[in-house]
């Protein structure tokens, strides 16, 4: 579909009542060719996906209009990116490779078909930085924008690495960019749009995909996707593992970007790099002295105990997004 059809054929049907179930979705999955995995796509009851490894990796999210996605803050296109992004990122910190996507949709009636367009653009065009693709899904009417992906994945002969496998003694390391979302909603919810380079990140993250498989690859014992906080995600891997995770403060190299906009809103930027959440890097655990691979950074160990310490003791700042926390849902802020 070229951007000039795309834009015609919207003002012809300015909204989703005038197109229509059917027509939306004959819209946004024309001239999209199949993913090598796909072996049947949309246009059937259900899409055939190939699974040579025998077990299927399976993962959803769900964006809410005005909980996870704004769309005066956001394109239709950052939106689609960012909530495929949100499922290929667990998929990789599996330690698996994508094999396909599910999407259900509810709009309003009136939801302008441009929109829904460039939600999909967005969502293929995500996909298509892992070599997948949309296989099929649904469309309802509702009373808010809300976008479900359902994201399959294959661990292509290896065990999957859980949360549950680190031990005392085991490397912490992290892969992709930490901080950066946070920073973005937080110039945003001060109403300014830059500097863009920490508002885009908010927008559409860049997921670390490649790194998922990479570390299985390289033994890694326990892995889990930053969506909700660094501090927060890897509490849920100590839990998982019965075991306490010691950060150095030291060990985080803050990007002067993020010292600025700190600095110009009176945060410490250690804050959004502890805590802020859906940068979707991913923290895994490794033995003690195997070589980390490319791109991940060491940050801390495993040890006995229980829960997350930062020099030693308890970090004083938030922990992370909690969904139905009510100190979650205050001051505007919205959800990983």
């Amino acid at each position: 579909m070229s951007p000039s059809s795309s834009t015609s054929e919207s003002s012809d049907t300015p909204d989703l009542g005038g197109l229509g179930e059917f027509g939306l979705i004959a819209r946004v999955t024309r001239d999209r060719p199949p993913s090598a995995s796909t072996l049947l796509g949309p246009g059937d009851d259900a899409a055939v996906v190939a699974q040579p490894d025998g077990r299927v990796v399976a993962c959803v999210d769900v964006l809410v209009e005005g909980v996870h996605f704004r769309l005066d803050w956001s394109r239709p296109e950052d939106v689609g990116r960012k909530v495929v992004a949100a499922n290929l990122a667990d998929v990789a910190a599996m330690g698996a490779a994508p094999t396909g996507l599910l999407v259900g949709l509810v709009a309003p009636a009136d939801t302008p078909v441009a929109t829904l367009e460039g939600l999909a653009d967005g969502m293929w065009a995500e996909a298509q930085v892992v070599g997948v693709g949309l296989v099929g899904g649904d469309v309802a009417a509702g009373p808010a924008l809300m976008i479900s992906v359902t994201a399959l994945g294959t661990l292509e002969g290896r065990e999957a690495v859980l949360r549950s496998g680190a031990r005392p003694g085991d490397q912490v390391a992290v892969c992709g960019r930490l901080g950066w979302a946070a920073a973005g909603l937080a110039v945003l919810t001060r109403g300014f749009r830059s500097p863009g380079t920490v508002v885009g990140a908010h927008r559409a993250p860049e997921p670390p995909y490649a790194a998922g498989p990479a570390a299985a690859l390289a033994g890694a014992t326990a892995m889990i996707d930053v969506s909700d906080g660094l501090l927060a995600d890897l509490g849920h891997v100590a839990e998982a593992s019965g075991v306490g995770i010691s950060l150095e403060r030291k060990a985080f190299e803050v990007p002067e970007r993020l010292v600025e906009v700190g600095a110009a809103l009176g945060v410490d930027p250690m804050e959004w790099v502890l805590t802020g959440g859906e940068d979707h890097a991913l923290a895994a655990t490794f033995p003690a002295g195997a070589a980390l691979p490319e791109g991940f950074t060491p940050i801390g160990l495993v040890v006995e105990g229980s829960g997350v310490t930062v020099d030693g003791e308890e970090y004083a700042g938030g922990g992370g997004w909690e969904h139905f926390t009510p100190s979650q849902h205050s001051g505007g802020t919205l959800a990983p």
